[in-house]
């Protein structure tokens, strides 16, 4: 599909942050794959208050691609701001998100746009990682596993990976979610979990890895946390009663077991944790029940 300039029909949102050094070879690379594949794009490129010279690379790099516009940041908003201003103001009616580091196949940015092009069905295509190329990776790797397995479970979905940062989307479908976003990395792990929570078709597509250009700006404490807690978050956004049920309910019956051998051990006589157990249960499951009458009235699931 093409469009005439003023009607792109990809946009692509590149958060650029001390990139200096290979910038404009990421520029032409995805630039080249979206002339060749033949679709109208816009490459939005956010020089987030970089404290290098990759303001003055893309300005210099500006007049050889005519589709790029650049948009510097006064001050450092992280990669989730970005990527929520970026899709805000993106004019396409697919969006894709991804890095300036030279780590994903950003010439493969065509075919995913293609497969949402083909199939109106599916709302979101993610490139999935088959190898780990990052930093931490003996503590990054099992760290992973653990957060997607449990994102799994709270969406009831397979996920192959929960944070890759090259994915396309559908503008339309994704707007509603867009204030839920961070300002950090786990922007990407919010944009999945809100498509599979509220039942949207996600495509995932296996890509290579490679190794980045540059320093890398994950934090591995910090970052880690910050995953786990906006796994969470947004499932009890969605479906609270995934999270807050189970608790409750583990709590309920412990609490009714503690109870009938305090009966046999102590008849007539009920230990004071044995009925902070079972009352934490009922209040938990109460929370539970209201959390989700609240989200079922919202109207945006």
């Amino acid at each position: 599909m093409t469009d005439s300039p003023s009607s792109p029909y990809v946009s692509i949102i590149l958060p650029c942050y001390n990139e200096q050094g290979h910038v404009t070879a990421e520029v032409a690379r995805i630039c080249a794959a979206m002339d060749a594949s033949g679709y109208g794009y816009e490459l939005l490129a956010f020089d987030d208050a970089s404290t290098d010279e990759t303001l003055a690379r893309l300005y210099e790099a500006a007049p050889r691609f005519p589709h790029m516009e650049i948009v510097p940041f006064h001050r450092n908003g992280g990669s989730g701001t970005v990527r929520r201003i970026g899709t805000q103001r993106a004019r396409g009616e697919i969006v894709v998100w991804t890095d300036a580091d030279l780590t994903y196949p950003n010439e493969r940015i065509p075919e995913l746009v293609q497969i949402l092009e083909k199939d109106p069905a599916i709302d979101q295509v993610v490139g999935a990682r088959t190898s780990e190329q990052g930093t931490h990776k003996l503590l990054r790797v099992p760290a992973k596993f653990v957060i997607r397995k449990l994102a799994e479970v709270l969406t009831n979905a397979q996920i192959p990976d929960l944070n890759s940062g090259l994915r396309a989307f559908r503008r339309e479908v994704a707007q509603p979610y867009l204030r839920l976003l961070p300002p950090g990395f786990s922007c990407v792990t919010t944009i999945t979990v809100a498509f599979l929570a509220n039942q949207h078709d996600v495509r995932y597509v296996p890509i290579e890895y490679a190794k980045r250009a540059g320093t890398s700006k994950f934090k591995f404490v910090k970052d880690a946390y910050r995953y786990i807690l906006q796994v969470l978050r947004m499932v009890m956004y969605f479906n609270p009663l995934k999270v807050l049920m189970p608790v409750a309910l583990f709590l309920l019956g412990l609490g009714i077991l503690k109870g009938v051998y305090d009966l046999i051990v102590h008849p007539l006589l009920f230990a004071v944790n044995t009925v902070l157990i079972f009352l934490t249960g009922v209040l938990i499951a109460s929370l539970a029940l209201l959390a989700d009458l609240i989200v079922r009235s919202r109207g945006d699931v």
